[in-house]
């Protein structure tokens, strides 16, 4: 992948056209509010601009999604952004996981799968990153474009408390602010108000908490006939993952979630000194040091003996 700057990503945007962004497979906040910002921006210059995920956007996000309905058209350029591996792909993105021009990303475990991209793991959000490509082309800023931007980076910084966070992201969230996005509405919406299915969902996830390691990892699952029984949508998943690893002593929080034809998909996060995305990669997942997932595609009983494993390995500084 050759290493591109915000200015060369600037030339290569305003030279192109008929753009497809491209988001992984169970959307988060700052996966939605990248690919959907960025697309406002692009459409905003006069371009053909559509966003493409696998998965259902959850409705969570409807104040600036439906803002943006697809037009559909044959692309010209594909975009990929919160993309560490092209393996995070699903449904019909994954037709392009082998065509993707360029991509924005903020993993340090990128994988290098696009022809050109920018990535930079010290930076808390790729929405940051989005916001600082649309201060190098000088790109206005809508209040629907701050929206989706201060929705992806209070996401992904677990309402701008993680480690990652620094001075530069409270000044672009308060510039996002003073451009119209609605921060005490979005942050009450992602932090404090939770649907009674999910309410149901986590007293069914925290029936299933275990320990290991002599209480230094947590493992919890969320299985279909748990999503069944509480009626959770996509979006009440958000924020389960970090369960486990609040609770005091733990140092590997595991949150398995069984999806479709024998997949089971892994969140991981972990304190300071272990490194999940290490976990994850072993997996042929990805992400951050402290917060990472990956699918493993085999039993029920196999996969989480397979993790747990791994998990172990790590505590003790074998991986």
């Amino acid at each position: 992948m050759k290493a591109m700057t915000l200015e060369q990503i600037a030339a290569f945007l305003r030279e192109h056209d008929r753009y497809l962004i491209l988001m992984h497979k169970s959307p988060d906040g700052d996966a939605v509010g990248s690919g959907y910002a960025l697309c406002m921006a692009l459409r905003n210059m006069g371009k053909q601009a559509d966003t493409l995920c696998g998965d259902p956007i959850p409705s969570i996000y409807s104040y600036f999604t439906d803002k943006v309905p697809n037009e559909g058209f044959e692309p010209e350029c594909i975009i990929s952004v919160d993309l560490a591996t092209a393996s995070l792909l699903s449904g019909r993105a994954l037709e392009y996981q082998d065509r993707v021009d360029l991509c924005i990303d903020h993993h340090a475990s990128n994988t290098g799968y696009a022809k050109m991209g920018y990535v930079d793991g010290t930076i808390s959000s790729c929405a940051e990153i989005i916001k600082y490509l649309f201060d190098t082309m000088d790109i206005p800023v809508t209040r629907d474009m701050a929206n989706a931007i201060f929705t992806g980076m209070c996401t992904d910084t677990g309402c701008f408390k993680y480690s990652s966070v620094s001075p530069e992201t409270h000044r672009t969230a308060a510039d996002l602010m003073e451009k119209g996005a609605e921060s005490a509405f979005i942050c009450h919406l992602m932090f404090d108000s939770k649907s009674r299915s999910k309410i149901l969902l986590e007293k069914l996830v925290l029936e299933t908490l275990e320990y290991y390691g002599e209480g230094a990892i947590a493992f919890v699952m969320i299985t279909k006939a748990m999503v069944e029984q509480s009626g959770a949508q996509e979006s009440d998943m958000d924020g389960i993952a970090s369960m486990p690893r609040q609770i005091e002593g733990v140092r590997i929080g595991v949150t398995m979630k069984e999806k479709e034809q024998g997949e089971f998909r892994f969140s991981v996060r972990t304190s300071d000194d272990i490194d999940a995305s290490s976990i994850c990669r072993h997996f042929g997942g990805g992400g951050h040091k402290a917060a990472a997932g990956c699918s493993i595609h085999t039993s029920m009983p196999e996969a989480k003996s397979e993790m747990l494993r791994v998990c172990m390995e790590s505590l003790e500084g074998n991986l």
